[in-house]
């Protein structure tokens, strides 16, 4: 799978996570920031994920969040370090 590909499954699932109303409403909009980031076309892709993985990092490790998005972001991370 190509890199373009995957990037437009992991928007695809950052929109799912920004829709889950089961997950508190700052980690939904850390989803949409993480997606912006990832859509800024201008920056190197390297840079764009990194960013990604930053600000979901810092998701991750909200006491709030639960398992299932804890889980699927963690999932989100990995997927994007191969990206890189």
């Amino acid at each position: 799978m190509d890199s373009d590909a995957k990037l437009k499954q992991i928007i695809e699932v950052l929109d799912q996570l920004a829709e889950d109303t089961s997950v508190p409403r700052n980690i939904r909009r850390g989803a949409t920031s993480a997606k912006e980031r990832l859509q800024q076309s201008k920056e190197a892709m390297d840079v764009r994920a990194a960013s990604a993985v930053f600000i979901l990092d810092e998701l991750a490790n909200d006491p709030n969040i639960p398992l299932h998005g804890r889980t699927l972001i963690w999932n989100i991370i990995s997927q994007l370090e191969m990206i890189k």
